[in-house]
């Protein structure tokens, strides 16, 4: 955003006095980021994972020849290498490899199964595939029908410096998962021989460095074209927003990498500020271990930990996590679904480290909004804009009417009260954003692309208001809302209330359809362990009632162990809906096979 472009927002009002409303960005690549990070600190720690570490030196040493040993493959700029790695000390290696030759890095989750990554590997048009040996099974299928020729296998700890029988150990004794290769793989650790020479490749901000694959509003996962020129911006962005940190703070990084989040506010911020980035191919399944790091590593310079709602509520609950020194962690940041405000409250008292809740999506690299990192937070709102970023709310109908503020500003803890929130329906739209960090469009869908991106402006497809302050609330994505009993009907506002008691760990909410009303609100709930069979159906429907509006009350509760949720934590709605049609389909077989209808 130009300085003739910067006027009065309305989110000015309270902007933090330490960010700058408008940035000066670098003109280079992600691997121009890197390379200036190493020249600034070669000698410092850049990844620390499951044991080893990797100073920047070494980082850009390993760079560098795989790069060399792509470029020997035949890779190229313009062609695209997809990734099948948790987070690792590999996958940051090949992501800055591809990106130093122009090639186009796609990321897959690794629990995808064969038909999911035949899609990626084809709709990318990828030509080659990283994936690390314990999952090759499923890639040994789907690599089937597309263009890949290359497949460079890796074990989980190749890269950690360990000595040769200390691996072999570990794989006889069960303690390092390994999966079988096929003969005619290629192994990333023979590529790493490369020297260190690289070609010299002309590549232009505006390439496109990442297809990162979303669902998005409708259909199958598109692949969102985010350029270097994105996601250098979102890496300054984020740094300018959370400033109290300097180059010896570290990243906890339980964020999968393959996803955006991870990705941005882990490793290319860590990069970009010159700090570290602690590593974990998965959250520990013992949350000590976690603790134990993050205690561990917090004496360098203090940790920013990026997470969701459901990781923070866990270690909240942790039976010990009073047995762990986390007060040097300056900060966590929460982003992917909404965060209850007793999670963020009780885990501020546990840790003296603030949450700031912010928001983003895979088209936008993903970072749009945050709370100020001092200043007035809004807790249960999604902050500012980021700099250079414009927001507006649209009409939900037409899309062409901007929506006013709302006529009163939000408390600074809370959200909307319920009051308010019924005043707000007025003023509530859909999201769209501008700025820096806003993707090129979706790979080879150009309808989808002109409706998505209009006139420079994102339509996110997510609901939410402004308050008079320029703080915006998301109210819940646009096809997830609830139309009952003549309301408009937010899932994660009632989730939300939910969250409230103390019997509930963790809840999700859906629409099903009602032939009378529409549809009627479902929760499906997890109670807290030691809550189990004391707690009904209609403990739960008499809170509900005491504690929110009638028509948001559930009519059908459902008890679950445990809620389908992505690699990150979010929970899937979609999920939830889709077992609930089919059992609905089922019992309307069995009626009529019964002669009931």
């Amino acid at each position: 955003m130009s300085s003739e472009s910067v006027k009065d927002r309305i989110w000015y009002k309270n902007w933090p006095s330490q960010v700058p409303k408008t940035l000066e960005y670098p003109d280079g690549t992600l691997a121009d980021m890197l390379q200036e990070t190493v020249e600034k600190y070669e000698g410092n720690l850049a990844i620390s994972f499951l044991g080893g570490s990797v100073t920047y030196g070494e980082l850009w040493d390993m760079v560098r020849c795989l790069a060399t040993g792509l470029t020997n493959l035949g890779l190229a700029k313009g062609d695209v290498c997809a990734f099948m790695l948790p987070s690792s000390i590999q996958f940051v290696v090949a992501y800055y490899a591809c990106h130093l030759i122009g090639v186009t890095v796609t990321a897959i989750n690794p629990t995808y199964k064969a038909l999911e990554i035949r899609h990626q590997l084809s709709d990318s048009g990828a030509k080659a595939l990283i994936v690390l040996d314990i999952v090759y099974e499923e890639v040994e299928e789907g690599v089937k029908e597309t263009n890949v020729d290359t497949v460079i296998g890796t074990n989980v700890v190749d890269l950690c410096g360990f000595s040769k029988l200390k691996i072999r150990l570990g794989k006889l004794m069960g303690k390092i998962p390994t999966g079988k290769l096929p003969p005619d793989c290629l192994h990333l650790t023979d590529l790493l021989k490369s020297p260190p020479k690289p070609p010299n490749v002309d590549i232009d901000p505006e390439d496109v460095a990442v297809l990162q694959y979303t669902g998005g509003t409708t259909g199958l996962p598109k692949g969102a074209m985010l350029t270097h020129r994105n996601l250098v911006a979102n890496a300054a962005q984020c740094d300018a927003w959370l400033w109290k940190k300097d180059d010896t703070t570290g990243l906890v990084g339980v964020l999968p990498l393959f996803h955006a989040f991870g990705m941005t506010v882990v490793m290319n911020l860590a990069i970009r500020i010159g700090g570290f980035q602690l590593l974990f191919p998965r959250v520990p399944a013992d949350y000590s271990e976690l603790f134990a790091q993050i205690e561990k590593y917090s004496e360098k310079g203090g940790m920013i930990m990026p997470g969701v709602a459901l990781l923070f509520n866990k270690m909240n609950h942790h039976p010990k996590i009073k047995n762990y020194d986390l007060s040097r962690m300056r900060m966590a940041v929460s982003g992917a679904s909404a965060l209850p405000l007793e999670v963020q409250t009780k885990f501020e008292k546990l840790t003296g480290a603030i949450i700031i809740e912010g928001y983003g999506l895979s088209e936008a690299s993903p970072v749009v909004n945050g709370n100020p990192v001092d200043g007035v937070r809004k807790l249960g709102t999604i902050g500012l804009p980021f700099p250079d970023t414009e927001i507006k709310i649209m009409d939900r109908e037409t899309g062409l009417e901007e929506m006013p503020p709302l006529p009163f500003a939000v408390a600074e803890t809370g959200g909307l009260t319920e009051e308010q929130a019924e005043v707000a329906d007025a003023y509530t739209g859909e999201l769209v954003v501008k700025g820096p960090q806003v993707m090129k469009g979706y790979l080879n869908r150009g309808l989808e692309t002109a409706a998505a991106i209009r006139d420079g402006w994102l339509y996110t497809g997510d609901i939410a208001c402004m308050d008079a302050e320029g703080y915006t609330i998301i109210r819940d994505r646009a096809k997830d809302m609830i139309k009952g009993k003549g309301y408009a009907i937010f899932p994660a506002e009632v989730e939300d209330i939910f969250h409230r008691n103390p019997d509930i760990q963790n809840v999700a909410v859906i629409g099903v359809p009602d032939e009378e009303e529409g549809e009627v609100v479902k929760a499906f709930i997890v109670l807290h362990p030691d809550r189990k069979g004391k707690v009904s159906t209609e403990d739960i429907k008499e809170w509900a009632k005491k504690n929110m509006g009638y028509y948001k009350v559930p009519s059908m509760i459902e008890f679950r162990d445990e809620l389908p949720t992505t690699l990150i934590g979010k929970v899937l709605r979609r999920v939830l809906k889709e077992e609930e049609m089919s059992k609905r389909k089922a019992q309307g077989t069995r009626r009529k096979a019964q002669g009931i209808e």
